[in-house]
C-alpha cells in the first residue's frame, strides 16, 4: 500500500495573499503593534520587524533609552508573528484564510527577555527564529539590534498553538 501524495503547495497568488494577511495582522490588526510602530521588513526565511525610536517609547527620560516594556512587547509580538509564519510554512497546502484562522489559538505562555545593552538608537530591527513548532506549543528565539547593529536584547518564548 502506497501513501497518498501530499496535497499541493499553495500557488503564488495564494502565498501572496497569505503574506499580505500576515503583514496586515502584525502591523495593523494587533493594535498594540501599531502603538509600538512595528513594520514587517521580511517574512521569510526569517521574520524581521523594524520600529523607529520615538519619544513615546522612552523609558529613561534623562538618557532617552528605549523602555524595557517596549523591548519585551516588541520581542513578544515578533515571536508570535514568527509562529504564524511558521504555521503557514508547516501547512503549505492551506489557503491564507485557513492559516489565518490558526491565529485564533495562539497565545504567549512563557517569555524571557535578557536586556544586554541600553536601548539607544534611531531605529531597531528585531529578528526571530522558530526553534520548535509542535502540535500544541511553538518556541522561538528573538534578537533586537539597534541601527548600529549592536545587540540590545535577546528573548526566548513559548506560544500555545492549538
Amino acid at each position: 500500500m502506497t501513501a497518498a501524495p501530499p496535497p499541493p503547495r499553495r500557488d503564488a497568488a495564494e502565498q501572496a495573499r497569505l503574506d499580505a494577511e500576515l503583514t496586515d495582522l502584525i502591523e495593523h490588526r494587533i493594535v498594540f503593534n501599531q502603538v509600538l510602530g512595528l513594520k514587517v521588513q521580511q517574512l521569510l526565511p526569517q521574520l524581521l520587524l523594524r520600529f523607529d525610536m520615538r519619544p513615546e517609547l522612552v523609558g529613561h527620560a534623562h538618557y532617552g533609552r528605549l523602555h524595557g516594556g517596549v523591548i519585551s512587547a516588541a520581542l513578544d509580538g515578533l515571536g508570535g508573528g514568527a509562529i504564524m509564519v511558521g504555521l503557514g510554512e508547516r501547512h503549505p497546502h492551506e489557503t491564507a484564510e485557513q492559516v489565518m484562522h490558526r491565529f485564533l489559538r495562539i497565545g504567549t505562555i512563557d517569555l524571557r527577555v535578557d536586556f544586554l545593552r541600553p536601548g539607544l538608537g534611531r531605529h531597531f530591527i528585531a529578528s526571530a527564529e522558530v526553534t520548535r513548532l509542535g502540535g500544541r506549543v511553538g518556541s522561538t528565539q528573538m534578537r533586537l539590534h539597534n541601527d548600529d547593529g549592536e545587540l540590545i536584547a535577546t528573548a526566548a518564548a513559548a506560544y500555545i498553538v492549538s
